[in-house]
């Protein structure tokens, strides 16, 4: 899985320019798939068939898009205007390389020369960045780059430490790959999967996909802030890498139902799967439309921790992934049978 993880990772794919994603995981599960299918918005709907009918239909969901930026304006100095795509904090841009657009243009987000800028303002978030692509004016720019490009993080994937590994869109490009295993394994029952379009921007694309398959239960696979650091008080850690997959009573969209969170405990200790709390109530998912869906969809999230989300650098433990990928291979059939 590991190599899946990998190759998504180093794939360009912000939200609403998925394609290439989309393109590798049809190619990695159509050997597999009893059926393919790509919805009007961009999710990418897999039906696997098991050995069994289920008494319930599940769906699994991660979702394909990463945080990024879109080319806003071309300056006369052929520097590049831009805006964020999802949640990125401005600190984990400044001097990163990038790439821009289809053709693949290397560049870097610039700020003003340190020794330009007043000494009341050293210490302040810059208020202006851009993309600076090696042009020398805007009529050689827009040769190459056009309003409405995309704006990736060009950065490499790591293995490190003890057993951690690091790189761009693994958030939810790690979630991907645990669905990608599942669907290439042997199934006890039928099974269905959705991989998202457009979940950092939250517009809520996956609710189409699950309205269509209208499963009893959802698995949303995500990824969620790690805050396990030394300098960031206990209450506030979030969950820690190494402690296998988080479980979340609540988030800023969704309650999750508590038999469903409880359910999820019970289970990893019968199997001897590592899995913690999301101790913190923040953030949101697709789960957040999922569950609101046709009638209603009883929906849990399992997420891998990780440090550093929303950045070029997300870090995730290798065994974290493996733990997840257990605890959501039991979830899924212990609702597939009731």
């Amino acid at each position: 899985m590991l190599e899946t993880i990998k190759k998504l990772s180093l794939i360009d794919g912000v939200s609403g320019r998925e394609n290439a994603v989309r393109d590798y995981i049809i190619n990695e599960v159509s050997a597999y798939a009893d059926s393919i299918e790509t919805d009007p918005l961009g999710n990418l709907i897999v039906f696997k068939k098991g050995k069994n009918t289920p008494k319930n239909k599940v769906m699994l969901d991660a979702h394909m898009d990463e945080v990024g930026l879109m080319i806003t304006y071309i300056n006369s100095d052929g520097t590049l205007e831009f805006d964020r795509v999802g949640g990125i904090d401005k600190r984990v841009m400044l001097g990163k390389p990038v790439t821009v657009g289809e053709n693949k243009i290397q560049g870097v987000i610039g700020v003003k020369a340190t020794h330009m800028v007043p000494a009341a303002e050293k210490l302040n978030m810059p208020s202006t960045m851009y993309i600076d692509i090696g042009a020398d004016s805007k009529e050689e720019a827009e040769k190459v780059v056009s309003l409405g490009d995309y704006v990736c993080f060009n950065s490499e994937f790591v293995e490190f430490g003890d057993g951690l590994i690091k790189g761009k869109a693994l958030d939810d490009r790690a979630g991907c790959a645990i669905l990608i295993d599942m669907i290439k394994s042997e199934l006890p029952y039928d099974m269905y999967f959705n991989f998202a379009a457009g979940e950092e921007v939250g517009f809520g694309i996956a609710q189409t996909a699950f309205y269509k398959v209208q499963p009893d239960y959802a698995i949303v696979v995500e990824t969620t802030t790690a805050a396990d650091l030394a300098d960031v008080p206990e209450n506030k850690k979030v969950c820690s890498l190494g402690n296998g997959g988080v479980i979340s009573f609540m988030d800023r969209r969704t309650i999750y139902p508590k038999e469903l969170f409880d359910w999820a405990f019970e289970l990893a200790e019968t199997h001897g799967i590592k899995a913690q709390v999301k101790s913190l109530v923040a953030g949101g998912n697709n789960a957040g439309v999922i569950h609101k869906t046709a009638g209603g969809i009883r929906t849990i999230t399992v997420s891998l921790p990780c440090r550093y989300l929303h950045s070029p650098s997300c870090v995730l433990k290798k065994e974290d992934i493996e733990e997840s990928a257990k605890l959501i291979r039991v979830l899924a059939e212990e609702f597939a049978n009731g």
